[in-house]
């Protein structure tokens, strides 16, 4: 059965728009020493309009098998986790040129 002229499908259009979000992110990742000297990983610059930050701090605490919260637009997980947390990124969409670790 052909498909009607000029009906395309919304979802490609929505996939589209996400992939150019995520590319358009300019995320810093850096290790900061909190109370007792406990090394704690902070994810900036992922904007919270256009991502559901919750959503990707459970899947990087799942993938780095660790704590964590978001809190004030930032993503904070326990422990060095910055290599990991890059990886994830990448793997999931974002521009490995975009990620910036320090």
């Amino acid at each position: 059965m052909p498909k009607e002229s000029g009906l395309e499908d919304p979802s490609k259009d929505i996939d589209l728009m996400e992939e150019l979000l995520k590319a358009e992110q300019k995320i810093t990742i850096r290790l900061e020493m909190r109370k007792f000297n406990k090394p704690t990983t902070i994810i900036e610059g992922i904007d919270p309009k256009d991502f559901r930050l919750e959503d990707i701090a459970k899947s990087l605490k799942i993938h780095c098998a660790c704590g964590g919260t978001v809190k004030d637009g930032k993503i904070i997980l326990q422990g060095d986790q910055r290599k990991r947390a890059k990886e994830y990124l990448k793997n999931n969409g974002f521009s490995g040129e975009s990620i910036m670790i320090i």
